[in-house]
């Protein structure tokens, strides 16, 4: 009977032990791989990063297209912006001119 005692003591003071390890494990495990986890952090830290990049180069781009946009209204007309429009929707060169064509859009 006392070693019943003894063993029935023992898994009394191993349980709590167990359970409080055991939630240490589960709580880590999900701080790590969770969906709110640290792995899931950096790369929506990764993404913010390159979103931010594209927003830039994209930011960029509305500037450059709003300069041109505003060189070409009425009260502000710059000649030789008109004139390389006209060209360049007509297609029309001078014979002493030449023509170089890029892949950037105008």
């Amino acid at each position: 009977m006392a070693i019943l005692l003894d063993i029935y003591v023992r898994i009394r003071r191993a349980v709590p032990l167990a359970l409080g390890t055991l939630l240490a494990v589960y709580f880590s495990y999900h701080l790590v791989q969770g969906e709110h986890g640290l792995i899931t952090y950096l790369q929506l830290k990764a993404q913010v990063k390159t979103i931010q990049a594209e927003l830039h180069v994209l930011q960029a781009e509305k500037f450059r297209l709003a300069r041109r946009v505003r060189l070409l209204r009425p009260d502000s007309l710059d000649p030789d912006l008109l004139d390389e429009q006209a060209r360049h929707m007509l297609g029309f060169a001078h014979p002493d001119e030449l023509v170089i064509f890029t892949d950037k859009g105008l």
